[in-house]
């Protein structure tokens, strides 16, 4: 098997970021590429602010925070994207991800390992469009991913078994709960998890619950966050897409059918915490 010590992470938002810090701290040399260079600068804080607090409550040294940033590179150049696996965790866009992907296998050695964190769209439709079908293996994280210990391994139809291995063997070098499953609509979690969310949004709908209520009731019965500021914290415009991918990937059924309630949201902007107001206002 392939010896992984170098990741590229593509793409800096708030899962690129998480899973850059994860790599880093967990000892790997690690390149963060977006092409907006804003974007890098933002995560580039947000991963320093995330180490900071560490040495506050003594989780690492300083001296430690110091080497995890030494081990870091951020870049807008996809050149740099040079590594022995490429984690892709940029727009859910089907065609924009399959292009990526091509574009990395250009510059990369043969032996390079493509990884996609995808939490909706099929794996098999992004290798459709690859010219390495065989090397891309799913790897879901959770937000926040330096946090969540659950990772989704998806092996699609055309991928190399050793590949799958190689990316279930590296999420517990990262300090990970791994699971490998078959490419299907929302893979495990996404799919379980509809039924959480549209379930909710239907009986504030129906004024049968009040969206505070939903959340507290949910959050005293075990779950760490409630429905609504779960979908504030992932962001409304990307759990709609989720929904719609799966109701479409499943042939429409009445029982998945993504919500108005969201979709209102979504159409006026409103997304959550990253644009400080969704469900709530922060």
């Amino acid at each position: 098997m392939k010896t992984i010590r170098t990741i590229a992470v593509c793409g800096a938002g708030t899962m690129g970021s998480g899973i850059a810090q994860l790599a880093a701290q967990a000892g790997f040399t690690t390149i963060q590429f977006d092409l907006n260079p804003v974007a890098l600068e933002k995560s580039r804080a947000s991963i320093t602010a995330q180490l900071d607090k560490q040495v506050e409550k003594a989780k690492i040294t300083a001296a430690e925070k110091e080497q995890v940033l030494s081990r870091m590179q951020f870049s807008s150049d996809l050149a740099d994207c040079r590594a022995d696996i490429i984690i892709e965790a940029i727009l859910e866009d089907k065609a924009i991800k399959t292009k990526l992907f091509n574009d990395l296998a250009a510059i990369n050695d043969p032996s390079v390992i493509f990884a996609t964190n995808t939490s909706s769209i099929s794996i098999d439709a992004i290798a459709a469009g690859m010219d390495y079908p065989e090397k891309l293996v799913g790897m879901h994280f959770f937000n926040p991913a330096p946090v969540m210990k659950l990772v989704e391994v998806i092996r699609g139809h055309h991928a190399d078994p050793q590949l799958v291995e190689q990316v279930y063997q590296l999420a517990l070098r990262l300090g990970k709960a791994p699971v490998v499953c078959k490419d299907a609509p929302g893979f495990i979690v996404n799919r379980v998890a509809r039924h959480y969310y549209l379930e909710a949004m239907e009986m504030v709908e129906k004024e049968l619950v009040t969206i505070e209520q939903a959340d507290a009731l949910m959050e005293a019965a075990g779950f760490k966050m409630g429905p609504f500021r779960l979908m504030d914290l992932i962001g409304l415009d990307i759990n709609y897409s989720v929904s719609n991918i799966v109701w479409e990937a499943l042939g429409r059924p009445e029982r998945l059918t993504p919500s108005s309630l969201q979709k209102a949201k979504v159409d006026q902007g409103n997304l959550g915490k990253k644009t400080g107001e969704g469900f709530y206002q922060y």
